[in-house]
């Protein structure tokens, strides 16, 4: 029993040894213009730029592959954001990837909710919970806004809910600047 419990505890140091060699090795290293540019990206992962998500619209920004001008989610503020970061000339939102809308959230008529569950296969940040044949609801925290659960819904029990700014959902819309020390002049 002793030797057992031996073995497999050397063989777990073993394995978790070279799983760590390996991590340190064959470590990727990211791209830090994409993570500025996903930073600045509204996250909906809505793919009205015509990409699955915001992290591929921001690789096919860095690589050139793409116009800053493609997300209606981050607009015009999230366009001139891009343009300040990468150097570019500001364009207008393009009219084929869509408009820009206010902030919104889904609701679902829970008394009209056949419990499909075609809502939760499009909702791309798992933001609807719910089961076959029972009623569903939105975590309103975690929506987007995306509005890909509106086209697979049968019923149209989902709409969409502009969310107005108030103190709690206020942000500030300028570039924070971190203040350092000023050098000791004497």
């Amino acid at each position: 029993m002793f030797e057992a419990i031996l073995v497999m505890s050397v063989g777990a140091i073993v394995l978790g040894a070279a799983l760590g060699y390996a991590a340190v090795k064959f470590r990727v290293e990211g791209d830090p213009l994409v993570e500025k540019i996903d930073a600045i990206l509204p996250q909906t992962q809505c793919g009205q730029c015509s990409f699955p998500g915001c992290k591929p619209y921001a690789q096919a920004i860095a690589r050139g592959e793409a116009e800053i001008n493609q997300c209606p989610p981050g607009g015009e503020d999230g366009i001139r954001k891009l343009a300040d970061l990468l150097g570019r000339e500001f364009k207008p939102l393009s009219a084929e990837h869509g408009i820009e809308k206010p902030k919104a959230v889904a609701v679902i008529d829970e008394q009209t909710c056949i419990g499909c569950t075609l809502c939760i296969q499009a909702c791309p940040v798992d933001a609807i919970v719910g089961a076959a044949k029972q009623m569903h609801t939105i975590i309103a925290e975690q929506c987007t806004g995306c509005e890909l659960c509106l086209p697979p819904c049968p019923v149209d029990c989902i709409t969409m809910e502009t969310l107005h700014e108030t103190v709690e959902t206020w942000k500030w819309k300028y570039p924070v600047v971190t203040l350092h020390p000023a050098a000791n002049l004497q």
